[in-house]
């Protein structure tokens, strides 16, 4: 996909037509070689904007695929650093880019840790929970941080109404709703069911007191706005 090692076409589809488990399974090797990966800029522009909040010990990347984000957890944190995936495939990749991480593979909406961690970070992967098991996720992760422990993650700002951007999310979340009304198992996958205001009012209800930073290394818009915000949910 847009590059000579990334996925083909056939394969792309072959993920598509699979559990959402099994597809990143399949992608797992070429996975980095796509755009679907975290990019190194808003890694590093996260990395900056988390700096000034800690310090922390010991750092959770949730959902951490390849391991793009064990890089930053590796940057702000002074301990021991782990990351939990339910892919197979995908947590071989992390181990081979990090190798003195922890990894485990276990479902984020069942997360075996006690109170450990100081900060958990997330990238990419909220798009794979729906409403109603974003509660789900965010309660997992309070429980897996000691008391004061921070859950931080990058929100980009909405795209505008009716532009280019708009409409291809929009029409990417009416493909995967069609597909996952005829086709079993699902591919949870939309782009459009993780809006600030519901975010933050799941993320107080399990216990987290949220605010919102500028991510300014990635500027603002036109309007002055911020192009990106880190959310910033602390356990009491």
């Amino acid at each position: 996909m847009f590059t000579p090692q990334g996925p083909s076409l056939r394969e792309l589809t072959a993920q598509a037509l699979s559990s959402v488990e099994h597809g990143y399974d399949l992608l797992a090797s070429k996975f980095d070689a796509t755009p679907f990966r975290t990019s190194d800029h808003l890694l590093d522009a996260v990395t900056r904007t988390l700096e000034p909040l800690g310090p922390f010990d010991s750092g959770l990347d949730v959902c951490c695929g390849t391991g793009a984000g064990l890089g930053v957890l590796r940057s702000v944190c002074a301990g021991r650093i782990t990351g939990v995936d339910f892919s197979t495939g995908m947590l071989a990749r992390a181990r081979d880019a990090h190798p003195t991480a922890t990894l485990v593979r276990a479902d984020a909406l069942a997360l075996p840790f006690a109170p450990v961690f100081d900060l958990a970070v997330s990238f990419g992967a909220f798009g794979h929970f729906l409403p109603a098991a974003q509660r789900t996720l965010f309660s997992q992760v309070h429980a897996a941080l000691r008391p004061g422990g921070t859950f931080a993650f990058p929100l980009p700002a909405p795209p505008p109404v009716g532009s280019r951007l708009y409409w291809t999310l929009w029409g990417f979340d009416a493909a995967m709703r069609v597909r996952n009304a005829v086709l079993r198992p699902p591919f949870v996958m939309y782009y459009r069911t993780f809006r600030l205001q519901d975010v933050r009012s799941r993320l107080e209800a399990s216990g987290f007191e949220v605010s919102l930073t500028p991510v300014e290394p990635l500027g603002r818009r036109e309007d002055g706005s911020p192009r990106c915000r880190l959310v910033v949910a602390r356990k009491g």
